[in-house]
């Protein structure tokens, strides 16, 4: 009978290896950005950037789509209290004027300039390195699930967001912002078709167009 292998490989979780890769090449300073909120309807979309320390990675670093709310929370502090980090919230008149994808890279650049340190390389979730970036860009597609670097910035990005949603659905409450988190779900359709759009709303977006009154 074979003997079991003592090491347990997780699949499709995140490594170090990019950014081991770069420091190798020579590179100082290695951050991850990545943004929270491209889809909803209301609220901004925030980008953050986060440079780890090789020394006090968080366990369980991870897409943070693929993380409870409570497990998200608990990384972001431990993410806040190890590593560099920026962020940037890209507010709905911005939205509305660069369109969804240029607000994000927008809010992108903002969010590595917001870091207390200067990288000299930024790997990027996605298939974009936004225009004006102060340090060279790698774009890596399915980044949130390959660097932890880039994991860590969308926890921090969706912890943010969500916690602006909870904001926002405290000065308007009938939204129920804090419950969809102003993605189109049944609810918020609900709400947009008795309230109409308020001044959270994208108005670019064709749900929102749609229930202009």
């Amino acid at each position: 009978m074979p003997q079991s292998d003592s090491k347990t490989i997780v699949a499709d979780a995140p490594s170090y290896a990019l950014e081991a890769a770069a420091l190798a090449e020579g590179h100082a300073t290695v951050a991850g950005i990545d943004e929270a909120g491209r889809g909803p309807l209301a609220g901004p979309v925030v980008a953050a950037a986060v440079v780890l320390d090789p020394e006090a990675i968080p366990p369980g670093l991870n897409d943070s789509k693929k993380l409870t709310e409570d497990r998200r929370e608990a990384l972001f502090a431990q993410i806040v209290a190890t590593s560099q980090v920026g962020f940037c919230a890209a507010p709905v008149e911005v939205i509305d004027r660069l369109n969804i994808r240029g607000a994000t890279l927008w809010a992108m650049c903002r969010a590595l300039d917001a870091l207390p340190v200067r990288p000299d390389l930024a790997l990027i979730d996605g298939r974009d390195v936004p225009e004006g970036l102060s340090c060279t860009g790698q774009f890596v597609i399915g980044g949130d699930g390959k660097s932890l670097s880039i994991a860590a910035a969308s926890i921090v990005a969706k912890v943010v967001r969500d916690r602006m949603c909870q904001i926002m659905d405290s000065g308007l409450p009938h939204y129920r912002f804090g419950q969809h988190k102003g993605y189109g779900t049944a609810l918020h359709l609900e709400a947009l078709a008795t309230h109409g759009p308020c001044e959270m709303h994208r108005m670019s977006f064709a749900p929102v167009l749609a229930a202009r009154r």
